[in-house]
């Protein structure tokens, strides 16, 4: 076990970043961020801060030899940095592992190859594909990047191979994949904790609602049966151990016609897991620092009812939101991620709302959510 008073690394410095910062210092941990921007809102809780790019070699060599492990907040940290990390001192998760979800050629490949659920999919490289992949997905449908897709970046609608000609065209022949559309009756996601030997802790299945690709909305526990929980929470288990995978892993999953398909996997913590910082007995965040320095695992259990309700920049499009609006309400939790610039679609922070029943919950975070203006 490392104890309390050694330091960690992380590779990234954004909300994700501050709030693993937040928990490991609460436990005592001293945190180096490396993150090129300045204003990183991770580095204001940090102990140290280095401004460089990802695959800084001297950045690299500065974290292996000063930290006692290493982390990452976001997937797209460079895989090769984590395992030239690795060869000093322990990463949590490993590169390779995190290049799996990079790619979401790669992702859905595995996630078929290993057999889980997923909906019908096409990889595409180039227009030469095109044939093939229509033969296997229906239109309507979704074409997204294979990299560096985020929050509705990187996918459009395909309602005809017109459509796809176009579009494939404009992003100038980038790796793809095209997947149906489903009929989804609702999105969930699972997030658990695996250590090294492979004991897991998973969180409740939470409910997730999207508007313009971006988590508007997370209900926990989620609106489903026991029966349909239980399986979500077994494939997400099995798909951390198919990965051999140490740190917090996130599963994103649809329900369409009473059955699960997956979606995509995030290798850190999950937007969908905030409302752990306030509901459960142990975050996804404390959970993340334990997983990293070999603690035993938290009990990720769920001691209030809640609902998350996302903070984007667009609220602040007429000045300083009114945080009365949230605040005046007793089971309402605040948290802002210190953001200096303001841009609509960003996100900015959360509001978490706890009840002892779900529906007023419901209730009163719909009523916060339209009183702050979210369209």
């Amino acid at each position: 076990m490392i104890a309390p008073g050694a330091t960690l690394g992380l590779l990234g410095g954004g909300q994700l970043g501050r709030m693993f910062t937040v928990a490991a210092r609460t436990l005592g941990y001293r945190v180096t961020v490396l993150d090129p921007d300045p204003a990183s809102p991770a580095a204001e809780f940090a102990t140290g801060h280095l401004t460089t790019a990802y695959n800084d070699p001297v950045s690299l060599e500065a974290l292996a030899r000063s930290c006692a492990a290493v982390t990452t907040e976001f997937e797209n940290a460079p895989a090769e940095a984590l395992n030239a990390i690795a060869e000093r001192t322990i990463v949590r998760p490993s590169g390779d592992s995190v290049s799996v979800a990079q790619d979401r050629a790669r992702e859905k490949g595995f996630f078929a190859d290993h057999g889980f659920p997923v909906g019908p999919f096409a990889v595409l490289n180039a227009p030469a594909d095109f044939d093939v992949a229509l033969r296997h997905v229906k239109f309507p449908a979704l074409l997204k990047t294979a990299r560096f897709g985020y929050d509705g970046k990187g996918q459009a609608r395909i309602d005809s191979r017109a459509d796809l000609e176009r579009v494939f065209h404009e992003w100038k022949g980038v790796p793809c994949i095209l997947e149906e559309l489903l009929a989804l009756e609702r999105e969930i996601s699972v997030i658990l904790g695996r250590t090294g030997n492979g004991e897991t802790a998973v969180f409740p299945v939470a409910e997730n609602r999207h508007t313009r690709g971006i988590l508007d909305l997370t209900i926990a526990p989620a609106r489903i049966s026991d029966a349909l929980r239980d399986e979500a929470t077994a494939l997400a288990t099995r798909l951390a151990g198919e990965l051999r995978y140490v740190g917090i892993l996130a599963v994103e999953m649809f329900v369409v016609g009473g059955r699960l398909f997956f979606n995509e996997m995030a290798p850190r913590p999950h937007n969908s897991g905030h409302y752990t910082i306030d509901a459960c007995r142990t975050s996804q965040f404390e959970q993340q620092v334990r997983v990293l320095c070999g603690m035993p695992l938290g009990d990720p259990s769920l001691h209030t009812p809640a609902v998350m309700v996302n903070l984007l920049g667009d609220i602040w499009g007429k000045g300083l939101p009114d945080w009365d609006a949230v605040l005046r309400h007793p089971g309402a939790h605040l948290h802002l991620y210190g953001k200096r610039e303001v841009r609509p679609g960003r996100k900015m922070g959360h509001v978490t709302v706890c009840e002892a029943d779900p529906q007023r919950a419901l209730d009163v975070a719909l009523t916060i959510r339209s009183d702050l203006g979210i369209a």
